[in-house]
């Protein structure tokens, strides 16, 4: 029997797998990989069997029991089996379902964490999760429920929505009716952590207006303390900005 390995692949490009999770893939004899994990994480385990177990929101187009079937079923013959999981395992990545079918079966496991979606957002747009003296803490949550309502809260200085989709407009309502002023800033990234992602600020009463330019794409909703832009920041660092700094050094 082997033993599986539930590494956080990051939440896009595939240089944001930590050092860690790259070494441990390159061990994988069967890789079970995630829908929006990048194809070029390929590239550390290019001899594994790798096998697509994605899901897009709650409409699963592969089912978490079969998923754990597969877990069970390749850790009983391969000797490492990697759950290969964007961003980080245990932020939303049904983690507790598939560790719990591994006990149950007997299976070893370990697992390495991974960049999240929130902070990559925060990353890609200079927004800090907390501030000192008025971001000291910070939500995560999904924005709407399996029964699909949506909830909303006021429980931190910095609320981050994930899966919001096409609830943004219910969100807004439920933020206002949550106690939140309308003029409170929102900031909205979608494929965060890709080169194509996406940025929009908004004030909470406006913040249905980001459905347009991020339709379709997964996106990060950060609302409060977080959202807020930096007095005189600079500007953000592209990918192409970067890559001609990195041509530039001697």
């Amino acid at each position: 029997m082997g033993h599986v390995i539930f590494i956080g692949a990051g939440p896009g490009a595939a240089d944001l797998i930590t050092l860690r999770g790259a070494r441990l893939l390159a061990t994988a004899d069967v890789v079970l990989f995630d829908a929006l994990t990048d194809p070029g994480l390929r590239q550390f385990a290019p001899n594994a069997r790798w096998v697509n177990v994605g899901k897009r929101g709650f409409a699963d187009s592969t089912g978490q029991a079969t998923i754990n079937a597969l877990l069970i079923k390749n850790a009983n013959e391969a000797d490492v089996v990697v759950r290969l999981k964007g961003g980080d395992p245990s932020v939303f990545g049904r983690l507790e379902e598939e560790l719990e079918a591994l006990a149950q079966a007997g299976i070893a496991c370990e697992v390495v964490p991974g960049v999240t979606a929130a902070i990559a957002a925060a990353a890609a747009t200079q927004r800090p999760l907390t501030r000192r003296g008025a971001g000291r803490s910070v939500s995560l949550a999904t924005a709407m429920t399996r029964e699909g309502s949506v909830h909303a809260s006021r429980s931190a200085d910095t609320e981050v929505f994930y899966m919001a989709g096409r609830q943004l407009a219910a969100l807004s309502r439920r933020l206002l009716a949550a106690g939140w002023p309308g003029d409170t800033p929102a900031s909205v990234v979608s494929r965060a952590g890709w080169p194509d992602q996406l940025h929009s600020d908004h004030s909470l009463t406006q913040l249905a207006q980001a459905s347009v330019l991020h339709a379709g794409r997964p996106m990060v909703v950060v609302v409060g303390a977080g959202a807020k832009p930096l007095d005189d920041a600079p500007a953000a660092l592209t990918d192409t900005r970067h890559a001609a700094l990195q041509k530039s050094k001697p």
